[in-house]
């Protein structure tokens, strides 16, 4: 079976960890402090400041934003619960903008149909690794004195126009077992910011400036070295890392171009791609269900992922609450019954990418 994904480390992640067992200290530490600064440079911004998990640093960065009872947050009706959770546990409120077919992103123009007086943050979705259009939701926040909160979990080092995703107001990444880097679990949140960065680290430490030294009622938000030693290793060679991700990208592209029915997914003009997930759209010109498509590649040996099978507030345990206010979302509804995931990672083999374009033409033209 081709996986959806494959979790591999190597030496280097080996002694550093060991290096972190054998010091004694395993809490937040130097190794963390590293990792915050390797993460840094990479992203281009000031400060990052880990985190224990992505859904933390999207509570983490509304919550330093002072948001007041009612407070609306904008984002994208097609993304992981983590997004919503996240709006909630800040005790914001949720509103939703529709999304484009090109890049399963809200836009500027999707954003400001959405906005109310109670409109405070922009939180776009750099789905499957893929920046939004940052410089026009930038220019759209700025007009209107938004803040802007970027859900880039699935975009380390996603770009347009040479600026990376998490540089545009708070930046919030997640390093799940999954993701291009990760540390099992873990989250970062990137700013510019001096003010917002002092306060970051003081909340996720108890509240404290120095020990004993309580600022503000905090939590224990921290990463543990451990984790940070797992991922610092993974920044050093991160750029090989993607270029494999954007060479199997293409040649799927390739092999896919033409089937009936199945529409590839594209890296926008001026952005950059890091291809998280390689996410096509089944439609109904395929003459097969996407359900039969998952059945029938795994009959294959190859595995695929629906992500996501609902929008994000399509549940029961959101319908009826007054903080989370849907409205119709067409393009959204659509592209939700029509996405499938197919392997995308660096350690696919030509061999294997080429099966895979075959038992999907096979499949459709069965």
């Amino acid at each position: 079976m081709i996986p959806i994904t494959v979790v591999e480390f190597g030496e280097d992640e080996e002694r550093l960890v060991l290096e972190a067992l054998k010091s004694g200290g395993i809490a937040q530490g130097p190794r963390v402090k590293e990792f915050e600064e390797a993460f840094a440079e990479m992203i281009g911004v000031r400060h990052a400041v880990a985190v224990n998990n992505g859904t933390t640093s999207l509570v983490a960065s509304i919550d330093v934003l002072d948001l007041n009872p009612g407070d609306e947050v904008l984002t994208s009706p097609f993304t992981f619960v983590a997004t919503l959770n996240a709006i909630l546990e800040a005790g914001a409120t949720a509103r939703f903008a529709d999304i484009s077919a090109d890049d399963f992103n809200v836009t500027a123009a999707t954003l400001e149909a959405g906005l109310t007086e109670r409109t405070r943050v922009l939180m776009p979705v750099h789905l499957y690794g893929q920046i939004a259009d940052m410089v026009a939701i930038s220019s759209l926040a700025d007009s209107r004195g938004l803040a802007i909160v970027e859900d880039a979990a699935q975009a380390h080092g996603a770009a347009i126009g040479g600026r990376s995703a998490g540089t545009y107001g708070l930046g919030s990444f997640s390093f799940y077992a999954t993701k291009n880097i990760t540390t099992g679990e873990g989250g970062m949140i990137t700013t510019d910011d001096d003010v917002l960065a002092d306060r970051l680290r003081i909340l996720r430490n108890q509240g404290m400036r120095a020990r004993y030294q309580y600022e503000v009622a905090g939590h224990n938000w921290r990463m543990t070295d451990l984790q940070a030693a797992i991922g610092i290793p993974q920044i050093g060679r991160y750029d090989g890392i993607v270029a494999a991700r954007r060479a199997n990208a293409k040649r799927l592209t390739a092999g896919l171009e033409g089937i009936r029915g199945i529409v590839p997914p594209r890296e926008l003009a001026g952005r950059r791609h890091v291809w998280h997930q390689y996410t096509i759209r089944v439609t109904e010109e395929a003459g097969v269900s996407r359900e039969e498509v998952v059945a029938k590649l795994g009959e294959r040996g190859v595995s695929s992922g629906i992500y996501y099978p609902k929008l994000v507030f399509d549940y029961e345990t959101y319908r009826g609450r007054p903080e989370v206010i849907i409205d119709e979302y067409p393009v959204a509804e659509r592209v939700v019954a029509e996405v499938l995931s197919l392997p995308v990672h660096p350690h696919l083999t030509p061999a294997d990418l080429d099966h895979i374009v075959a038992s999907l033409a096979a499949i459709v033209d069965a």
